[in-house]
């Protein structure tokens, strides 16, 4: 069995809540794509990172069906456990620092692919929201308090692969900070937290909290 690590990334203030990440510090140990997508299939986390090299940060990103260029809770909890100041994926170099008790990584919105930002009235409609049909990448969203920049969101990857609701997801926050040109403060999912923050010429931070499980 290949050896992994378990992280929670977002986790809320109490240190719940969070996605679950793994993370496989040894990438050669799988160095085909086509194993590193089976190894992800079978763990069936929302992602997976395989780790090519510690000491520059490189790093290769999967779901349970596809290879990603780029996402948010994966760099967020690679971030925090290689402690590296950049990480390097398919879109880009990802900067990173530690922060207290939070992680932050430095993206940009043009690596995310696309996905349907959708604001709700409010916070309960967010709450009482059904899983939507496949087919489309959903991030629900609505203000808890605007003034004070947050937000409660929910997300749908609306894929084929068991991860019906996204628990956290930093791309997509990554987005909508984008969008709104603010800094944010999201609870997401069942209670994870996501902070924002955006940088000059068109970066954003994304920072949380990571927990080590295994």
């Amino acid at each position: 069995m290949t050896d992994y690590d378990v992280l929670r990334v977002f986790c809320g203030p109490r240190g719940g809540y969070g996605n679950e990440l793994g993370v496989v510090r040894d990438g050669s140990v799988l160095p085909g794509r086509e194993d590193r997508q089976e190894f992800a299939a079978k763990l069936g986390f929302s992602e997976t990172v395989f780790v090519d090299d510690p000491e520059r940060g490189v790093i290769d990103i999967y779901t349970p069906t596809l290879r990603l260029p780029f996402a948010g809770h994966p760099c967020v909890g690679t971030g925090w456990l290689l402690d590296v100041p950049e990480l390097v994926v398919p879109a880009g170099v990802v900067g990173t620092r530690q922060d207290g008790e939070f992680c932050w990584i430095e993206a940009r919105a043009e690596w995310v692919p696309p996905r349907t930002l959708r604001q709700y009235a409010s916070a309960a409609e967010v709450d009482d929201l059904p899983v939507p049909p496949k087919g489309e990448w959903i991030y629900a969203w609505a203000w808890l308090d605007e003034p004070a920049g947050r937000v409660r969101a929910r997300a749908f990857p609306g894929r084929d692969d068991g991860i019906d609701e996204d628990e956290a997801t930093g791309a997509a926050a990554l987005l909508l900070t984008d969008l709104l040109g603010r800094a944010l403060n999201i609870t997401q999912g069942t209670g994870s937290q996501i902070l924002t923050a955006p940088q000059p010429e068109g970066w954003t931070e994304i920072g949380g909290r990571v927990h080590l499980e295994r």
